[in-house]
């Protein structure tokens, strides 16, 4: 790999962003790198990020006019960049540069490679964690995959792969979750690297609030419709075509076949078809965007 593109998504991160800069900056000098850029895409910060990100030499300043979000930041970045391969990294000092060159080593096998934090015992808050295990564990179930780690910010992305899915790509914080999943599921190659992550900085709050467990929720379900809907509604489907049929089996002894047995067996019925309509809505949609 010669040429690489590093993205950096900021929204109030004055505290910490020139510090990312000067990292990533010294370790490039040490990478053997024929062209790079650095890409800060400052999200409606209200703070004076921009103001110290437009002051910093040979960085490539993108400004959204408002807040849009941390998967809308990288979409512009992608975008934007130049190169053929794109590494994301967050601005609040948590990634360590000298990872990149780590990620380098896979390139000649991967489309994406993303780190995993699954062995290093960074601080989660206490309420996110059941809602995050849920979602790693629908996840996993969807794309028939162990995946060590949904959604760590630090990755290296192809270009050419990556801008096949971003009309399908959330704004929000799920980008990253998403983007695993769409990959796996499209078999594309992925590689996983352990990585370690500095706590986080106590001047840089993050934009993770305890309203997100809804959109949490909200993030399975439409994983659920967007990549395996068959896989969620033939269980379901399943189990209550067997209710079904065992209450037929008591009605016929009965000599009397219910309203509620009818019902159920309809309802089964209904919930297959409409999970397969769903199935093959979702195949397509993602055979259209990969190449």
């Amino acid at each position: 790999m010669e040429n690489l593109s590093i993205i950096i998504p900021a929204y109030n991160e004055n505290a910490t962003i020139s510090g990312v800069i000067l990292g990533l900056k010294n370790e490039l000098q040490n990478l053997n790198l024929e062209n790079h850029e650095i890409i800060v895409v400052n999200d409606g910060s209200q703070d004076n990020t921009q103001e110290i990100v437009e002051n910093i030499p040979n960085i490539k300043a993108i400004n959204h006019p408002e807040n849009k979000g941390y998967g809308a930041a990288l979409k512009t970045g992608i975008r934007k960049a130049q190169y053929e391969w794109i590494l994301l990294f967050d601005a609040d000092l948590q990634h360590k540069p000298e990872y990149i060159k780590k990620f380098i080593k896979y390139t000649n096998q991967y489309e994406l490679i993303a780190g995993d934090r699954s062995k290093s015992n960074y601080y989660r808050p206490f309420l996110r964690k059941p809602g995050l295990l849920l979602l790693k564990a629908v996840a996993n179930y969807l794309v028939d995959y162990k995946i060590p780690d949904l959604n760590c910010g630090m990755r290296l992305i192809k270009k050419n792969a990556i801008l096949n899915y971003l009309n399908i790509l959330p704004n929000g914080f799920s980008f990253s979750t998403t983007s695993t999943l769409a990959f796996l599921k499209q078999k594309r190659n992925v590689k996983f690297v352990a990585v370690e992550i500095e706590k986080r900085d106590k001047n840089s709050k993050s934009t993770v609030k305890p309203k997100d467990a809804i959109s949490t929720l909200m993030l399975i379900f439409r994983l659920i419709m967007l990549f395996s809907p068959l896989r969620i509604f033939f269980p379901i489907s399943l189990v209550l075509g067997l209710i079904g049929l065992i209450l037929l089996v008591f009605d016929i002894l009965n000599l009397n076949i219910t309203d509620i047995t009818v019902f159920i067996l309809l309802t089964s019925m209904l919930i297959f078809f409409f999970g397969l309509i769903a199935d093959q809505i979702a195949l397509l949609r993602l055979e259209i965007n990969k190449k």
